[in-house]
């Protein structure tokens, strides 16, 4: 027997070796792509790609305070200095004159390629005359003092004209010569990262960065008093990682330390307590190889389930010491061991429902849990036995038994209570089905209130825009993105001009298409033929012809002008804004066209119509979160009845008998019913976790309903057997009832479901039990 065991723990503990070398080698994800849709629409793919690889995704915004304007604009020029001289950023903006000089020089230089106004018709007399003249009323209004120097240079206003597109939109306030929030208490910086959205540790090592330079910069400057705010999608990213990470060492700490701490209070021996670990820890492993195998990535949300697997796995061990002890190792195995395996099946099929899932992290949840349960019992039935020959007995549990079945026989009277509260739960959730569920994505995402309001008041101070609605084009080069977003904008230039939307974006505006920049440069006539008609379009104008001669000469250098090209842009902040608009895909380009909302809001339909043959997609990014949720929720509730139908399945080809199969899920149907009832009352809205949990619910709870169910009829339910289930319960609900502690919401919402459901499985089983299996 002793060799038998040796060989048994040997081939165990190579099995364990060979998982965690795959594991070791594994990847490990905390962020947020478990969201991410693993077969997206096209609309859903523009979501995809702006998470992982979109310049927005990139951007963090900066706010300082704490100190007088003035200190604060030094600061934010000293950050800004320190910063653009590091490789981890693309781009430091904060409003500097310098910068904005440095904008406003590359549109003048480059104006008569850059204006979509330049066209043959505009340097026709006609033409020359009406552009010359709206030059000349602009010079009596506000911005006459800037306009007055550049019309010998511009008369026809170009240049004001590229003004319009860059000030577009809203704009931070300026004070002290940066950028400052609306009521001027902080100075404001945009910063690009190099490092993609999806790279998480390159995101920390910019914050990182921005953070030490800034606590430098106040130090040398004497201000102990200033702050530095920081908000962006790479921010998130990186909280929402170290979240996860928290939470799962949190919690699998708490739940083992409280599982070992029952375990020993019951077995009183190291050596049973660790071989009763022996199923846990296998399952767990199987369970990260399994995924790491299946999916190349294993996410921090997978792993932090595994706190909850710690609480089922356990049980197998329990029921095999517990019961074992009286019965003998054969005689559990010919009696008990067919209701356990009953109960692993159950378990597994209704896991295995969730492998289909389009949710990533909902599958990877499927799997593991799929695979960490069946190794679990597999573990429990064929090495445990081997290598417990020699394991020192039980404790007698009778007496606890013996208690349970004093309560059990009392139980039943309180089948018509809960039945009563059955009742009024259900007709609650039928009450109340319109207000159950939280239909926003938001409701997954580990993101903190505190973080997303200030992102919102970062987002209002800075002017960044709202880029819900966007218009998508992807062709398969350059110059066809950018001749296609020039198509699209002129079919948006429509809408804007019937005030249908508020104006939008485009990489086109500062980064032409080598076809209109040909098409403009063609349109401009000699300096001779221009020369010739200014001559007439100025007869009655008070500007005099022959004070154009630089306008005569710029002209002239257009003409002969080099095509404008993305590395032109280097040094300004318009490098940003293309760059943010103009993406490079695995299969070519893709450009987006943010648009604004005018008085009223956007309507869909209108903007698609408009937009039809241009090659271009409309785009609601809400409404593609939204409906991305949505078809996560309703997949979740096909999956869960699937789950429940094959659970079904096999308790009705095991059983062979309706009035036994009612009489299993009578228990369970009542514990999800009530449960949920119960954290609607609390006010927790209803996510497409808290539906996987329902469907755990009864794939747990059904192993203690099997219990009172195949007790052969002859015999009752003896002592030792009800010890175990009650442990089994006490353990598993500690297991996902920890997870109720996290803050992270997908965990959160499986543990308030599962802990509580599972006790009140394991309760209404009891009551609802057979009067044959209790006499």
């Amino acid at each position: 027997m002793k060799q038998a065991a040796g060989r048994t723990f040997l081939l165990w503990l190579l099995a364990m070796l060979a998982g965690a070398a795959i594991v070791w080698n594994s990847r490990f994800s905390a962020d947020m792509s478990f969201i991410l849709p693993a077969h997206p629409t096209a609309e859903q793919q523009v979501l995809v790609d702006q998470f992982k690889e979109g310049v927005v995704s990139r951007l963090l915004m900066l706010a300082i305070d704490g100190a007088d304007a003035k200190q604060r604009a030094e600061l934010s020029r000293e950050l800004r200095g320190q910063l653009e001289k590091m490789p981890d950023f693309v781009s430091v903006q904060n409003g500097e004159a310098a910068s904005q000089t440095v904008d406003r020089d590359f549109l003048f230089k480059h104006r008569y390629l850059l204006s979509s106004k330049v066209t043959a018709e505009r340097f026709t007399v006609a033409g020359l005359k009406s552009a010359i003249g709206d030059s000349v009323d602009l010079l009596a209004s506000p911005a006459g003092m800037m306009i007055k120097p550049l019309i010998p240079q511009d008369p026809t206003g170009e240049f004001v004209t590229l003004l319009s597109s860059l000030n577009a939109g809203s704009q931070p306030n300026s004070r002290e010569g940066v950028w400052a929030s609306r009521d001027g208490e902080r100075a404001m910086l945009l910063v690009q990262t190099k490092a993609l959205g999806s790279d998480t540790d390159g995101q920390e090592q910019a914050i990182e960065a921005i953070r030490a330079h800034f606590k430098a910069a106040a130090q040398r400057a004497g201000l102990s008093g200033a702050r530095l705010q920081l908000s962006g999608p790479g921010l998130f990213a990186v909280n929402s990682r170290a979240t996860i990470k928290n939470e799962v060492a949190r919690l699998s700490l708490i739940s083992s330390v409280v599982i070992i701490a029952v375990l020993f209070s019951i077995y009183r021996s190291f050596k049973l307590l660790s071989l009763s670990l022996l199923p846990v820890v296998s399952g767990a492993l199987a369970g990260v190889v399994a995924v790491s195998l299946v999916y190349g990535t294993v996410f921090g949300i997978t792993v932090g389930f595994g706190s909850a697997l710690i609480g089922e796995a356990v049980d197998y061990s329990i029921y095999y010491f517990v019961q074992s002890g009286r019965t003998g190792i054969d005689a559990w195995r010919e009696r008990f061991w067919p209701t356990i395996r009953l109960g692993v099946l159950t378990s597994i099929f209704g896991f295995g429902a969730l492998l289909f899932s389009g949710f990533p992290g909902l599958s990877q949840l499927g799997l593991y849990a799929l695979s960490g349960v069946l190794t679990a019992a597999l573990v429990t039935r064929f090495v445990l036995p081997q290598l417990s020959v020699s394991a020192p007995k039980m404790r007698d549990l009778a007496p606890l038994g013996k208690t349970l079945e004093k309560i059990i026989h009392v139980l039943p009277r309180w089948r018509w209570p809960v039945l009563l509260l059955a009742l009024a739960s259900a007709t609650l959730l039928v009450s109340q089905r319109n207000h159950l569920w939280n239909p926003e994505m938001s409701a997954l995402s580990p993101v903190s209130q505190a973080d997303q309001v200030t992102d919102m008041a970062l987002r209002s101070d800075i002017g960044a825009a709202d880029s819900r609605y966007l218009a998508v084009i992807n062709a398969p080069d350059r110059e066809a993105a950018l001749q296609a977003a020039e198509k699209a904008g002129a079919q948006l230039d429509r809408l804007v001009a019937n005030g249908q939307i508020g104006g939008y974006d485009s990489p086109a505006r500062f980064l032409p298409s080598l076809a209109s920049q040909h098409a403009r440069r063609a349109s401009l006539p000699s300096a001779d033929e221009v020369r010739s008609r200014l001559q007439a379009a100025l007869l009655d104008s008070p500007l005099a012809a022959d004070k154009l001669g630089p306008f005569l000469v710029a002209i002239d250098a257009a003409r002969q002008a080099p095509n404008l090209l993305r590395e032109d842009l280097n040094g300004t902040s318009l490098a940003l804004a293309v760059d943010a608009l103009f993406l490079p895909q695995a299969k070519g380009w893709s450009v987006l066209l943010p648009l604004r909302t005018g008085q009223e809001a956007i309507d869909a339909d209108q903007v698609r119509t408009a937009l039809a043959g241009s090659g271009a997609m409309f785009v609601d990014m809400k409404v593609e979160f939204d409906k991305l949720y949505n078809d996560y929720l309703q997949e979740a509730m096909l999956l869960s009845l699937a789950g429940l139908l094959a659970i079904l399945t096999v308790l009705a080809i095991n059983m062979r008998s309706p009035r036994r199969l009612l009489a299993v899920m009578t228990p369970l149907v009542l514990a999800v019913v009530i449960v949920v009832a119960g954290l609607h009352v609390v006010g927790e809205r209803l996510h497409l976790l808290h539906l996987v949990g329902m469907l755990l619910i009864v794939a747990v709870g059904s192993n203690y309903a099997l219990f009172f169910d195949r007790v052969e009829a002859h015999h009752s339910l003896d002592p030792e057997t009800l010890a175990s289930m009650l442990l089994a319960t006490c353990t598993t609900a500690i297991g996902f009832g920890t997870l109720a502690l996290s803050k992270v919401p997908v965990l959160h919402a499986v543990g308030v479901t599962v802990g509580p459901g599972a006790i009140l499985a394991l309760l209404l089983s009891a009551i609802f039990v057979s009067r044959e299996t209790r006499s």
